[in-house]
């Protein structure tokens, strides 16, 4: 756990309590800062006492004597509406904080390397990890990804934290002091929760707020978004910039092509790994995220060698094009983590003959703009409050079948690539969130795995790992 002793005898509010406000409650507790815990839930209260938070109703609280408000990232800060926390914080002048300002702010002088990006940061984030854990070196791997930052270990200047930061954190964070940010791709996402484009846009441009001198940005120009930032960073002398993309060439930096990963960090434009024999690195996107995680450990000062060494070990994440069986010549692909348009057309360009899942609580704009990437699309199958909107768009373009549910859809994508006779990819990609039918998307992908796991027919020995 993260020693948060500059925090002693501090008093800090602490709201939200789930596994990052737990943490959050926890380490400063055994810091010895006062705490007042609270949630509106009754049933994450209860969680909360029985782990042995010290619950403060803050409706109540005396907030004159606060000194920080450390905030859950899914509460809302700004829009739709400000949570009422964050009214009596403003009120009384609390800052607010997230738990990876407290772990910035208590590990100075440790290496940091921040990812964000609308789609790919999990996946570069633990290819990051795995690349820098496999060359040796001591690194802890979390945030909005798996692990809450504050149940880390305290590590000293050798060790690296390599940080996944979604924009609920990083609006909360005011100084990262991050010796390497990237920043991989910025579409429209979560506008309800920042008042729009120019919110979100500006929550994703905090990553590279602050930081030490020198600092590294890595920062991918496959779209306008992010080429404006590059653009603004080149110009501004305070950051060694590193543009990196997935399919175009971009000197000075780090790319792929054909296929081929391409090092012009020295201007040399050396191909130094053939992409197309990583099996969890498939497709343009993925592509992207070699790139930025090559380029990453380099600037860390990692060998080439190492790099590329590691890199084709990568097992892949769960949930993200997640090869689960092959069966009867059909690739079954657990891409459940694909919760908007965006991310599902990566999984969708990246195969052929798909029979396509999709559908759940759909997100603005639904899938109006996938276009082209629907062209391997052999037939859909629609789930969940999406289904009858996402055959109104695929109309013409796409024959589909409401399939209603998971396993209906799993069952009827077998049967019709079965008759097909062409193999194929009976792929999950939703471009939706799953609250209408799962909890999450872990546990839509988990649904998945499981009802693959109990079709028949003949199966062919698959890795571990997805291709994600």
């Amino acid at each position: 756990m993260i020693d948060l002793k500059p925090f002693k005898d501090k008093t800090f509010a602490v709201f939200g309590l789930g596994a990052s406000g737990l943490a959050s409650v926890k380490a400063l507790k055994k810091a010895g800062a006062k705490v007042l815990a609270w949630d509106d839930s009754d049933e994450n209260r209860l969680k909360a006492s029985r782990a042995g938070a010290p619950l403060a109703d803050l409706t109540l609280a005396d907030w004159s004597a606060i000194d920080a408000l450390v905030l859950s990232p899914g509460v809302p800060l700004t829009h739709p509406l400000p949570h009422w926390t964050v009214g009596m914080a403003e009120a009384h002048n609390v800052e607010i904080i997230g738990d990876v300002e407290l772990l910035a702010r208590a590990q100075r002088s440790t290496p940091k390397v921040g990812i964000t990006g609308t789609n790919g940061k999990s996946t570069t984030t633990a290819l990051i990890g795995h690349i820098l854990q496999a060359s040796g070196k001591t690194a802890e791997v979390g945030g909005n990804l798996g692990q809450p930052v504050l149940t880390f270990k305290p590590l000293e200047d050798d060790g690296i934290y390599v940080l996944e930061l979604s924009s609920y954190q990083l609006d909360l964070s005011h100084d990262l002091d991050l010796d390497v940010a990237v920043l991989l791709n910025v579409t429209p996402d979560h506008l309800d929760r920042h008042g729009g484009m120019v919110g979100y846009l500006k929550a994703k441009r905090r990553i590279f707020d602050g930081g030490k001198e020198n600092r590294t940005a890595v920062i991918g120009m496959d779209d306008a978004f992010c080429h404006s930032v590059y653009d603004e960073l080149k110009s501004d002398n305070k950051h060694r910039v590193v543009p990196i993309s997935g399919h175009q060439a971009v000197p000075g930096g780090v790319y792929a092509l054909d296929g081929q990963l391409i090092d012009d960090l020295e201007g040399k434009e050396e191909a130094v790994l053939d992409l197309t024999t990583v099996a969890t690195l498939t497709g343009r996107h993925n592509h992207q995220n070699a790139a930025a995680a090559y380029a990453s450990v380099r600037s860390l000062g990692l060998g080439k060698d190492d790099a590329i060494g590691a890199m084709t070990t990568f097992p892949g994440l769960a949930h993200r094009q997640e090869l689960v069986a092959v069966i009867d010549g059909i690739s079954y692909i657990n891409d459940s983590k694909a919760t908007n348009a965006e991310a599902a057309a990566r999984a969708l360009t990246s195969y052929a003959n798909i029979y396509w899942i999709a559908g759940g609580r759909a997100k603005d704009g639904g899938i109006e703009g996938l276009g082209e990437t629907l062209a391997s699309v052999r037939h859909a199958y629609l789930i969940g409050e999406a289904a009858e909107a996402f055959a109104v768009t695929l109309e013409g373009r796409v024959a589909n079948t409401h399939s209603g549910d998971l396993e209906t859809a799993v069952n009827q994508a077998r049967e019709r690539a079965l008759t097909d006779g062409t193999g194929g990819v009976v792929l999950l990609s939703p471009a939706c969130a799953s609250f209408d039918q799962f909890a999450n998307f872990e546990l839509r992908g988990e649904a998945f795995k499981n009802i693959v796991a109990a079709l028949p027919g003949e199966r062919q020995a698959v890795l571990a790992g997805g291709a994600s």
